[in-house]
């Protein structure tokens, strides 16, 4: 199986064929979500209007956790199996995971000011979500920062594994410390403590959230094959020997020829 999918050439036609699908899907069900949560879902009844900052915040946040795993996963799987696609994934997964992450952070400052008060507070859940910012930041400098590609991609494999120890401490911040941040109201225990009319919407974005993640997914990994496509054929290209004046160039059948 791992075989199956470690072939690039398979996933270029497949993701061919799944991105404008997933674009589309995304597109409408983003602009469900979006009217649904603007339009029709209710106010809260302490919160006012405020609380429809909820429908991009939480979900932006689920991503960034969510996008962050998805990094370690993929990084372990190339660090252990090689996986020709792993350390591709990982590497154009980060910058969205990042973005969703400064999403998350944007959102609840701005949810923050009329709810606490201030933009920012330095309680558990708050600095955890920064520091996870700062670990995708790193992750994408570490990838970048060496000359041979495989040393970069070994040395943020690492980071990103050792990251996955700040993903529980996020999650689970708010019932072990004293913090503004309110609870879990969706992921927990004894089921969600929102009401559907509310439920419904947030569920929507975070699907939406989901799609246009794996539609920029596909679109980034396509992208870096591509590029690595046209440095080998450059590479192959150089590599072949000027002929000598009169004579053509012997070719083999597995020579490329730009």
């Amino acid at each position: 199986m791992i075989n199956w999918l470690a072939n690039p050439a398979r996933f270029m036609r497949l993701s061919a064929k799944a991105v404008p699908w997933c674009s589309w899907t995304a597109v409408l069900v983003l602009a469900v979500g979006l009217f649904w949560s603007l339009m029709v879902a209710p106010p809260d009844y302490q919160q006012g209007d405020t609380v429809r900052i909820m429908y991009v915040h939480v979900p932006a946040a689920w991503m960034a956790l969510s996008v962050y795993l998805f990094v370690a996963v993929a990084s372990a799987v190339a660090l252990v199996w090689r996986h020709p696609l792993a350390e591709v994934a990982a590497r154009a997964a980060a910058p969205i995971g990042a973005a969703f992450t400064f999403v998350c952070l944007a959102t609840g400052s701005l949810w923050g000011r009329p709810m606490w008060g201030t933009w920012w507070v330095w309680d558990a859940r708050l600095t955890s979500v920064l520091i996870l910012f700062f670990l995708y930041l790193g992750y994408i400098a570490l990838a970048n920062a060496f000359d041979d590609p495989s040393r970069g991609g070994r040395a943020a494999a690492v980071l990103a594994l050792v990251g996955v120890v700040n993903l529980p401490i996020i999650k689970f911040s708010v019932d072990w410390w004293n913090t503004l941040h309110q609870p879990a109201s969706v992921m927990r225990i004894g089921g969600p403590r929102i009401d559907i009319s509310m439920l419904a919407p947030l569920l929507i974005m975070a699907l939406g959230f989901t799609l246009l993640f794996a539609v920029l997914l596909m679109v980034r990994m396509r992208t870096a094959l591509n590029e690595r496509r046209a440095m080998a054929l450059r590479l192959n290209a150089g590599a072949i020997p000027a002929p000598r004046p009169g004579r053509e160039p012997v070719v083999s059948a597995n020579t490329v020829v730009p």
